[in-house]
């Protein structure tokens, strides 16, 4: 855990991290009819689910539940997506670019309070991914969309390549800001020239081999 000047870094990615998932959200949820209170919650959901996940498997706490600056970070994002909606909303991007920094970032939080329960570096990625990728879950179910991590998109192998990219830095005792940056990057690199270039993976159908037989 890095601590610069008195601030925990961590902490810092926590927020950033919770503003660019806020802000996929309340994008998402603008194009279906929801009003401004749902549209808030939509983005709460999506900032807090995966963490909320891993800390109910870690037997702590949830965090926003000691900690109400993650319902005002939510709050901030929707102001800035109702202030804003006229520039950065409509572009095409938008909702893309929020949701990939988010992941990137919640999944190297989710790791590193995962390291410092003591967990086995397994379990870290595996919790790094939930942090990571649920709250899009959770989000895509409240609005009746098929979740991205469901679909052929690569999103939670992003996740958990950016969680061996932790590791291996992390074997090289690295310094902590140098593992953790290297781990978001990974991330956002894998979700970012997945889409790009469309790389997927394959879809399961059975179908064929039944008729076969």
């Amino acid at each position: 855990m890095v601590i610069i000047s008195g601030i925990d870094f961590t902490d810092v990615l926590d927020l950033v991290g919770t503003f660019a998932f806020a802000t996929s959200g309340i994008r998402l949820a603008s194009g279906k009819n929801i009003d401004w209170f749902g549209a808030y919650i939509i983005g709460l959901v999506t900032a807090i689910g995966g963490g909320t996940i891993r800390d109910l498997l870690l037997d702590v706490t949830p965090f926003w539940m000691t900690d109400a600056s993650y319902l005002i970070t939510t709050g901030v994002a929707f102001l800035a997506a109702i202030l804003f909606k006229n520039t950065l909303l409509r572009w095409g991007n938008t909702l893309f670019l929020f949701d990939t920094i988010g992941l990137g970032l919640f999944t190297i939080v989710g790791i590193g309070k995962s390291l410092d329960a003591g967990l086995p570096f397994w379990v870290c990625i595996l919790m790094g991914a939930i942090t990571g990728s649920v709250g899009g879950v959770i989000r895509d179910v409240l609005i009746n969309e098929v979740p991205l991590l469901f679909r052929k998109d690569i999103y939670a192998l992003a996740c958990i390549a950016g969680g061996f990219a932790y590791f291996l830095c992390y074997q090289f005792n690295l310094p902590n800001a140098v593992t953790e940056l290297s781990a978001v990057l990974t991330v956002i690199t894998i979700r970012v020239m997945a889409v790009k270039f469309h790389i997927q993976l394959p879809i399961l159908n059975l179908d064929d081999t039944e008729k076969e037989g």
